[in-house]
């Protein structure tokens, strides 16, 4: 059984700090060259599809009990950059996050891979929000007022686009770093003037009556790029057969979620207590779009927002695509998910 993600977030935090000092990563992990005692897999809060399918259904832990490798969960409630960095000092083996950490993790040349897709939906899910009688009528009303989201975060670049639309950048707002847990009573005393945050965070606010919708990404299809499944790469190079088990779930997962759209919305809803309307919005029509192939349509939109975030100053250093993606396991996941169909 996974331990309760409070507990888990501790214990990685503690794997970060441990990490710092120089302790080897994978002192607590590897008890023999050929099989793990732990494989720690994170998302972004409240969490990714695939990810709350398997903590739903427990099919990562059932994969790896026959071997006696323990299976942990881990939800980060501090955006992508956390989770990333968590995978980059060895704290977490895998992690399902937004393209903008993966991508920034990358260019630092971080020794992380992406393995495949959390997701390629066609809308990035993003909400910008104000109080329902606020005077802000439009994005040009942003302009020096305060205004709360996750940095480094695929917000943080939505909100960017957004205000490229009016001729501002972020430099000419108050930008604060805060969560939804925060952000959203910020907003409701009047801390704040404005949230950008995730449809699925934001809708029972907004069907409260208690705020309104400034901007809705789902209005800007050409925004959305890939989520990613990303490893530690020292991991992925000890244990090969560890993250092509681990895709092979994720296949099976993502092809569940097609053929049972109303048990998937469902279970998610449940899950991450988030608003059933909003979350059929972001999956219109039942599609998930949860296929973890790194298609030539996902590497594009991959570089043009890599090519954006350097223009928004959101990213340093560059990508090197040839070495970042790999895909030679979930080649060999495929290869065996579909001999055994």
């Amino acid at each position: 059984m996974t331990k309760t993600l409070t507990l888990l977030r501790r214990s990685v935090i503690k794997g970060i700090a441990a990490a710092a000092l120089g302790i080897a990563a994978f002192s607590a992990v590897a008890h023999a060259e050929d099989k793990p005692e732990v494989l720690r897999i994170g998302t972004t809060a409240p969490g990714h599809l695939k990810f709350v399918l398997a903590r739903h259904n427990g099919a990562f832990e059932k994969e790896f009990a026959k071997d006696g490798i323990k299976v942990e969960l881990v939800a980060f409630t501090n955006g992508g950059g956390e989770a990333l960095t968590a995978l980059a000092t060895g704290a977490i083996e895998v992690t399902y996050t937004g393209n903008n950490p993966a991508l920034r993790a990358a260019a630092k040349g971080a020794d992380v891979n992406a393995v495949g897709l959390s997701s390629f939906t066609k809308n990035s899910s993003t909400t910008i929000i104000v109080l329902k009688d606020s005077p802000i009528k439009t994005l040009v009303d942003l302009k020096g007022k305060k205004v709360a989201y996750l940095p480094g975060t695929v917000r943080h670049s939505v909100f960017s686009k957004a205000l490229k639309l009016v001729n501002l950048t972020t430099d000419d707002v108050d930008s604060l770093n805060l969560d939804f847990a925060a952000s959203g009573p910020a907003l409701i005393r009047g801390d704040v003037d404005a949230i950008v945050e995730s449809d699925s965070s934001t809708s029972k606010l907004i069907e409260s009556g208690q705020a309104r919708v400034l901007l809705d990404s789902n209005k800007y299809p050409e925004w959305s790029a890939p989520y990613i499944i990303s490893v530690n790469g020292e991991y992925a190079r000890k244990y090969p057969d560890i993250i092509k088990r681990l895709l092979k779930v994720d296949i099976q997962l993502a092809r569940w979620a097609d053929a049972n759209p109303e048990d998937t919305i469902k279970i998610f809803v449940e899950e991450t207590k988030t608003s059933e309307k909003s979350v059929r919005s972001t999956y219109e029509g039942g599609k998930f779009y949860q296929d973890p192939r790194i298609t030539p349509e996902a590497l594009k939109a991959l570089k043009e927002e890599e090519a954006f975030m350097k223009e928004a100053k959101l990213l340093k250093g560059a990508v090197d695509y040839d070495t970042w993606i790999d895909t030679s396991y979930l080649d060999k996941a495929y290869k065996e998910v579909d001999a055994n169909q």
